[in-house]
Parts: C-alpha cells; sequence; structure tokens
C-alpha cells in the first residue's frame, strides 16, 4: 500500500515536473519567437530609418537648393527693381531730350519756311530784274539793229545776242584802213551810230576786243607793232578811246587784245582772213 502511494507520488511529482517543464519550454518558445518578431521589426525600423534619413538628406538638400535659388531671386528682384529704376531715369532723361530736340527741329522748320519765303520772294526780284535787264539788251539789240542796218545788209557788221549777251562785231575794214590802228573817218561815223545806244546801257560793262588774221606784221610796220598783239591791242584801245570821248563812263569801258588767237573763220581764205581782223564790242555783267 506504502509502495503503491509512492508510486503515485512520484508519478505525480514526474508529471508535476514535466508539466512544470512544458509550461517553461512553451513560455521560452515563445519568448524566442517575440525576441525574432522584435529582430525583424528592428530590422525594419533600421531600414525605414535609412530610407527616411536619406529622404530626410535629399529633402534637405532640395531645401538648401531652394533656399539659394529664392536668395538669387530675390537678389535678381533687387537688381531687376535697380535697373529698372536707373532705366526710367534713362528713358525720362532721353524723353527730356527728345523733347528739347523737337523744339529745336520745330524752330529750325520755322526758320526754313520763313528762309525760303524769302528766297522766293528774292527769286521772284530777281526774276523781275533779269527780265527788265533782258528787255533792256532786247532792247538795245533792236535800236542797234536799226541804227546799223545798212552796215548789217553789207554784211560788214553783225549783231548777235544770245542769254544777256549782246555783242557786235565789225570787220575791221570799216573801221581802220590797212596796218592802221587809228580809226579812219567813216569808221567814226560807224561808231557814232552807237554812242547814244550804248550810253542808255545801265548795270552793264562795255568791252572792247580786238582780233587780227595770222598774217605776220612784215616790214617797216614791225617798227610800230612787232606782233599781232600790238595792232589788235591798239585798234581795241582807240575805239575805247573814242566811246569814252563821246561821253561813255570810263569805269564800264575795257579794252582787250586777243591778236590772231581766237578766229572766227578759216584763215587759209581771203574771206576767213577778212572775217577774222575785226573787232567786237560787247555787253558784259559787271564784276
Amino acid at each position: 500500500m506504502l509502495k503503491r502511494i509512492f508510486c503515485l507520488a512520484t508519478t505525480a511529482m514526474v508529471a508535476l515536473v514535466l508539466s512544470g517543464c512544458l509550461v517553461a519550454e512553451s513560455r521560452f518558445l515563445k519568448k524566442v519567437e517575440e525576441a525574432d518578431n522584435l529582430t525583424r521589426e528592428l530590422t525594419d525600423l533600421k531600414q525605414k530609418h535609412e530610407k527616411l534619413t536619406a529622404e530626410n538628406t535629399a529633402l534637405q538638400k532640395e531645401h538648401d537648393k531652394l533656399k539659394s535659388e529664392a536668395s538669387a531671386l530675390g537678389r535678381t528682384k533687387e537688381e531687376l527693381t535697380k535697373d529698372k529704376a536707373e532705366l526710367e531715369q534713362v528713358l525720362a532723361a532721353k524723353s527730356d531730350t527728345l523733347s528739347r530736340n523737337i523744339s529745336d527741329l520745330r524752330q529750325k522748320v520755322s526758320d526754313l519756311e520763313a528762309e525760303n519765303k524769302k528766297l522766293k520772294d528774292d527769286i521772284v526780284t530777281l526774276q523781275k530784274v533779269k527780265e527788265e535787264k533782258v528787255k533792256e539788251v532786247s532792247g538795245t539789240y533792236e535800236q542797234l539793229l536799226e541804227n546799223m542796218k545798212s552796215e548789217i545788209a553789207q554784211g560788214q557788221v553783225t549783231i548777235s545776242e544770245l542769254k544777256g549777251k549782246l555783242t557786235v562785231n565789225m570787220e575791221a575794214a570799216i573801221l581802220f584802213d590797212s596796218g592802221k590802228a587809228d580809226v579812219k573817218e567813216d569808221g567814226l561815223v560807224i561808231l557814232q551810230k552807237m554812242v547814244d545806244t550804248l550810253k542808255a546801257v545801265k548795270d552793264k560793262a562795255i568791252r572792247i576786243e580786238g582780233h587780227t588774221d595770222n598774217v605776220q606784221i612784215s616790214g617797216a610796220l614791225t617798227r610800230v607793232f612787232p606782233t599781232n598783239w600790238e595792232l589788235s591791242a591798239a585798234r581795241a584801245i582807240n575805239v575805247t578811246k573814242y566811246l569814252q570821248q563821246q561821253g561813255l563812263d570810263a569805269a564800264i569801258l575795257s579794252a582787250t587784245a586777243f591778236g590772231e588767237y581766237k578766229p572766227v573763220a578759216d584763215n587759209t581764205t581771203k574771206e576767213g582772213r577778212a572775217k577774222n581782223r575785226r573787232i567786237e564790242i560787247t555787253l558784259v555783267a559787271k564784276d
């Protein structure tokens, strides 16, 4: 009986021990599982921490970049504001300058218009003066034609008028004897026909030109006229002196010698040489 009880007790004791061991093992396994779970969770958290740290670093860089750009934009805005202010000053200055220039140009235009009006008035006045002078020359031309119509008819005198310039061309033979420079009596009569008409000429100078042919002075005559220059000069001077003696103003008279160097015809013919030996009285503008 005791043995049975002992066995039962032993069995009970073993059962208790085994039961306790099972409980302990169960708790251990549970702890192990919990530890594994915690380890995995810790690993996950570390990974998340690393990821978040990386994201934080990237965000910080982005933040710094944006902050730097914002600062740069702030400076750019200030510079733009400054540039705008300077530009406005420049534009204002240019506007003032343009306004002054426009005012100056308007004044110049006004002055030019006034000057143009004056010039137009002067042109009208000058045109009238020119017309009067043309009428004067034309009147002189017509009077000379009338006074010298017989000499013109004989071909000894020609009178031409071109652009207000009047020229009386007289063959030397009607004024001078051959080889002579003094005006002969018949020549004085011809010159007298022009005196009154020439006296009436206003605002013109009267030029007397002496011309010869190309036949050279020879023989004893060379002691008086070494060349054709001297002969043409003497003839022009004597005509000029006569006109002065008849009352023409000496201040508007001049004598010029061309010798043989300004022919109007062919010197190889008798007729041509006769035309080249001449006195020309020309009305020209005063200097």
